[in-house]
């Protein structure tokens, strides 16, 4: 007759399982006031009631007998849902509560509906119900315990007075208030341990997440969200796929590595790498693996928008990768680099196999096959600032842009030469209309892209190319 047992268990952030890390299992139970306690409570109520009825004499001296099955049916009911098939039966707590409102609505008509006694009997029910079941139980309870007492009253009928005597009344009183009170006890430490455990699972859920941030700076932004979101599972499996394979590496870094200490080597290069990783990501790709200089990106998987839109976006990558890398010299030239840095490129488009390869206990998420190779051999044969591509990809892209012919070249893995081409640009910047220019000289460099440019920077941007174009000609005067 009272609340349940609840058990709350942390599970981690977006994996729907339970933790098994001794961190993280924290197991909250809420301790309920138990059905064989609560059931002997009510019932021993009941039964002073009856008793003290009796010996005031509003009530049938046969109703004794009733006292003697109040006080041994908790022991029955405990007996039934722990010992026997029934503690295998669902909803067995609201059924044997239900039982318990059509005994009660008996008992009620056996007392002849005596006012004060029958309304202590009700309250005790039905404040059972709503703990138990809720609204729900409550309707079920209130007309099970109707049925029971208009079938009692029909056999029986109600006494001569319905007016309890003072001491009756007030024990009727007094053991529902106990009972209630009792009751009332239990849930609110129910309440508390909830209140609780709420807060242990937000807090953990807020460790859980920042934790799983952390671990999404090891894997490519498209990677980590098909895992945490349940997408893709962490096991040993691939697939084949066509994707557009991307790689690229700094022309002269080695050079230049032994020219700067190893700290402003190591700012230099995480600062490129952040840069081109920005610009990947804004384009769809992601992002295999650094290795020394190098950049390996894929496009075509977890996420894929077509052949044709995969190829396409990694080209434009590997052009907006091109033009970023002058600004870049700029910076690093006014941190005193005096190496110019480029960047060469080469992609390749086709068949690989991609997915988490490995061990059990540590795997890798990447994609091996001759189109990596072939990937990885374009961009070793590139010079600097240029992007070599494969046919395949030059055939998907080749409308929307400018490529020009390099010819073939003998490549392992593949029985035939393979042709390949060199990435010129958008066919929309060439010509006349172009949106940028571009012009690098030993003391001047200048990208310039209009359509990235805002009214309050054109103005700025224009101010300036005044003030040089005057120090210029004044110059020029001077000599």
């Amino acid at each position: 007759m009272m609340s349940a047992p609840v058990e709350l268990r942390n599970v981690s952030a977006n994996s729907g399982k339970t933790s098994t890390n001794a961190s993280y299992d924290n197991t909250v139970v809420i301790p309920p006031m138990p059905d064989y306690g609560g059931r002997i409570l009510a019932y021993t109520s009941t039964s002073l009631v009856i008793v003290t009825g009796v010996f005031q004499g509003i009530f049938a001296q046969w109703l004794l007998w009733l006292v003697a099955v109040a006080m041994v049916w908790p022991h029955i009911a405990h007996l039934l849902t722990r010992r026997t098939f029934l503690k295998n039966s669902s909803r067995i707590r609201q059924k044997m509560l239900l039982l318990d409102c059509a005994m009660g609505g008996a008992l009620i008509g056996a007392m002849g509906l005596v006012a004060i006694p029958t309304t202590a009997i009700i309250l005790m029910l039905m404040f059972s119900c709503l703990i138990v079941g809720g609204v729900r139980q409550w309707l079920f309870g209130t007309a099970l315990t109707g049925a029971s007492l208009s079938a009692t009253i029909a056999a029986l009928g109600t006494a001569d007075n319905l007016q309890a005597p003072l001491l009756t009344s007030v024990i009727a009183v007094l053991a529902t208030g106990v009972y209630i009170c009792v009751t009332a006890y239990y849930s609110h430490v129910q309440a508390r341990a909830l209140l609780y455990a709420k807060t242990q699972i937000q807090n953990q859920r807020e460790q859980s997440i920042a934790l799983s941030h952390k671990l999404s700076k090891y894997l490519s932004p498209q990677v980590w969200q098909s895992i945490f979101t349940g997408e893709r599972d962490v096991r040993l499996e691939t697939q084949r796929k066509k994707l557009a394979v991307f790689f690229s590496d700094i022309k002269g870094f080695t050079e230049l590595s032994e020219e700067m200490e190893p700290e402003a080597l190591t700012e230099l290069l995480n600062h490129y790498f952040n840069e081109m990783s920005q610009v990947a990501l804004r384009y769809g790709g992601t992002i295999d693996k650094f290795v020394g200089d190098s950049i390996m990106v894929f496009f075509g998987d977890p996420t894929s928008r077509g052949q044709r839109e995969d190829a396409f976006a990694c080209v434009s990558m590997a052009i907006d990768m091109r033009k970023h890398m002058k600004i870049m010299r700029q910076k690093w030239r006014s941190q005193g680099i005096k190496t110019p840095l480029e960047i060469r490129m080469g992609i390749s488009t086709g068949y690989t196999t991609v997915g988490n390869f490995g061990a059990e206990n540590r795997m890798d998420y990447t994609i091996i096959g001759k189109e990596v190779n072939l990937a990885s051999r374009l961009e070793s044969l590139a010079e600097a600032g240029e992007i070599l591509i494969s046919y395949e990809t030059f055939s998907l892209i080749k409308d929307r842009i400018m490529c020009r012919d390099k010819g073939e070249i003998t490549v392992k893995g593949f029985g035939k030469p393979v042709p390949i081409y060199e990435v010129v640009d958008f066919r929309r910047d060439m010509g006349p209309n172009r949106s940028f220019l571009e012009h690098e000289h030993s003391g001047f460099a200048m990208y310039l892209d209009s359509d990235k440019i805002t009214e309050r920077e054109r103005k700025a941007i224009l101010t300036a190319l005044e003030d040089a174009a005057d120090r210029l000609r004044q110059e020029d005067d001077t000599e």
